[in-house]
């Protein structure tokens, strides 16, 4: 099957227009056109549906696309790997988080990476969706809970506890509860018990999210629980590094937290020499070292 064919079936595929493609590519519409209808032929199958809209892809087209998607990302995964340089740090590196430790913890700390290697180009993808990186949907994961897939490499980052906060302009107005049952007195903000990578984040306080008849908020991630409690909403449930970088928040039943919930790193086994991976592990494990040593100074 011709390459040059497939290659431009792919980028037909992945914006669903034959001028569009064409712009990708560099080619005129009726260039892209040709090939396409080429490629049916050698096939001797339609693999897209003409619509008002777009180019819309027929189940012949789906199976083909599939494959050249795979494809696509195992030259993307070559070309890392042969580009990768044995003494410099340099190219495109995606990592993903969630949007609550992507927002508070990495983005913060993340010049400091490029201050080392200023010829990286990251794509920090925060969303609470697990991508698949078997698949190349990104390169390095930070997650809140030990990867499943065998074919990764994986390492424990750190611990994080789930603990209640809230502000002192709250507190003052409402009052601070003195124990688990004066709750009830108060809104709570939380990720929802339905979220993503949720776990034990809030377990600990899921019969009462249950049983409470009150006004509670809860959110699809941590970035917008700490904005509803720094706008004094309520009392979040929130990660404990969080109140290392707001000194706003005041700790509520400092008694009372979640089991602790692992950080991992991971990648896919492929990468493992990758230099732009090394660098970001290094600059993560090295932040947090910097995170406890700070932390220990203040305890």
């Amino acid at each position: 099957m011709d390459w040059d064919k497939l290659r431009i079936f792919h980028a037909v595929a992945d914006v669903g227009s034959l001028t569009h493609a064409g712009d990708v590519l560099h080619l005129s519409q009726s260039a892209v056109s040709r090939q396409i209808r080429a490629l049916e032929e050698r096939l001797n199958v339609t693999l897209f549906h003409r619509h008002a809209r777009g180019l819309i892809l027929t189940e012949q087209g789906e199976l083909l696309f599939d494959a050249t998607s795979q494809m696509s990302k195992r030259l993307e995964t070559a070309e890392a790997r042969i580009r990768d340089s044995e003494d410099e740090v340099f190219g495109e590196l995606r990592v993903t988080t969630t949007t609550g430790f992507g927002t508070l913890w990495l983005a913060p700390r993340i010049n400091r990476l490029y201050e080392q290697y200023p010829d990286l180009k990251i794509d920090l993808i925060l969303e609470e969706r697990v991508l698949d990186l078997p698949m190349r949907e990104a390169d390095v994961a930070i997650r809140m809970k030990e990867p499943s897939q065998a074919d990764l490499v994986r390492r424990r980052l750190m611990n994080v506890t789930m603990r209640l906060y809230a502000t002192k302009e709250y507190l003052n107005k409402h009052g601070a509860p003195k124990n688990f049952g004066e709750l009830e007195n108060h809104r709570l903000v939380s990720q929802g018990l339905t979220a993503r990578q949720v776990n034990e984040s809030v377990a600990w306080l899921k019969p009462f999210l249950e049983h409470n008849q009150g006004s509670n908020l809860t959110l699809n991630n941590y970035f917008g629980v700490l904005q509803a409690v720094l706008h004094h909403t309520g009392i979040g449930v929130l990660p404990d590094y969080v109140s290392d970088e707001v000194p706003q928040l005041v700790r509520v039943l400092p008694n009372d937290q979640s089991k602790e919930i692992p950080v991992f790193l991971a990648f896919p086994e492929e990468l493992r020499h990758s230099k732009r991976v090394q660098a970001f592990r290094d600059f993560v494990l090295e932040e947090i070292k910097t995170h406890r040593l700070h932390k220990n100074e203040k305890v």
